[in-house]
């Protein structure tokens, strides 16, 4: 719940203080976003080091696991469509907290009260009304507009939910919230998502806050888990899954930096194989 909250407050400071900053700004809030997306991937990556990693899968079997869980996971999540069905989830959240497309397209249509189709001082250009094959009459300027808004919701839902779910502090604080070990973890990792939300949302807008759901359902699950099970998730295990998330957020940032628009969400059950497959490396050895 503190994340939560974190997240929220920073999203609305960020989303005040992007309005005041120009184009040029927010491209280079970005691009520093970027390179510390990098650094945070290199830190989780450095799991794969993890001696109780190694012991449990043997030499080379952390690098083997990690390889194994990103092609695995990525055949799978091609196959389910997960980043396409990511993308409808943030595209629907956009709709429901921001003005739908189609309400504002549909008010456009028609003329002013008051005006006559062209009449004088009217703009036959900017009033034209085309006919989608789909979606009936729109006007044609404002869908460019409404599409770049909807991608700009989409990227801010999709990169801040895996910014802030993916890393070692969501699963064991969340863990050790449920073991009822305090939230000291929760805490600083709530503290950081929060001046990264504000930085976040300067750049993307409201999309940022949106993924605040993400963060109650995945650390809301990891906290039941925690309550339920208490350690499910050996050490071994854990490092499997901070390493996979290290490179994902890898692909996190080659999207910010603008070198490559990996498809980081088809590659999300990979963080559900990892630990699977570590535990099948564990058992045939």
């Amino acid at each position: 719940m503190l994340n939560v909250i974190t997240v929220l407050v920073g999203s609305c400071l960020g989303i005040l203080l992007g309005h005041r900053l120009p184009e040029r700004t927010r491209s280079v809030v970005t691009d520093g976003l970027g390179l510390v997306t990098l650094l945070a991937a290199a830190l989780s990556a450095a799991a794969v080091l993890d001696p109780a990693f190694a012991e449990a899968t043997g030499r080379g079997g952390p690098v083997l696991v990690v390889l194994g869980s990103l092609l695995l996971g990525g055949i799978l999540g091609s196959l389910l469509r997960v980043e396409d069905r990511v993308e409808a989830l943030g595209t629907g959240l956009q709709r429901r907290l921001t003005r739908s497309p189609e309400t504002s397209l549909a008010a456009s249509v028609g003329p002013e009260p008051g005006t006559r189709a062209g009449a004088a001082g009217s703009d036959p250009v900017s009033d034209r009304v085309d006919v989608g094959p789909d979606r009936g009459p729109h006007r044609t300027g404002g869908n460019a507009a409404d599409l770049a808004a909807r991608e700009r919701f989409v990227k801010g839902f999709l990169t801040a939910s895996l910014v802030f779910c993916v890393g070692p502090l969501t699963v064991l604080g969340s863990i050790d919230d449920g073991l009822g070990r305090g939230i000291q973890q929760l805490a600083l990792k709530s503290t950081l998502d929060g001046f990264a939300a504000i930085a976040f949302a300067a750049s993307f807008g409201i999309g940022v806050a949106a993924s605040a759901l993400t963060v109650a359902v995945v650390q809301g699950g990891f906290t039941l888990v925690g309550v339920a099970l208490g350690d499910v998730l050996p050490p071994a295990h854990v490092s499997a899954l901070t390493a996979t998330g290290g490179l994902l957020l890898v692909g996190i940032a080659l999207r910010l930096l603008r070198v490559r628009d990996v498809p980081v969400g088809d590659l999300l059950p990979a963080l559900v194989v990892a630990p699977l497959l570590t535990q099948l490396v564990v058992v045939l050895r």
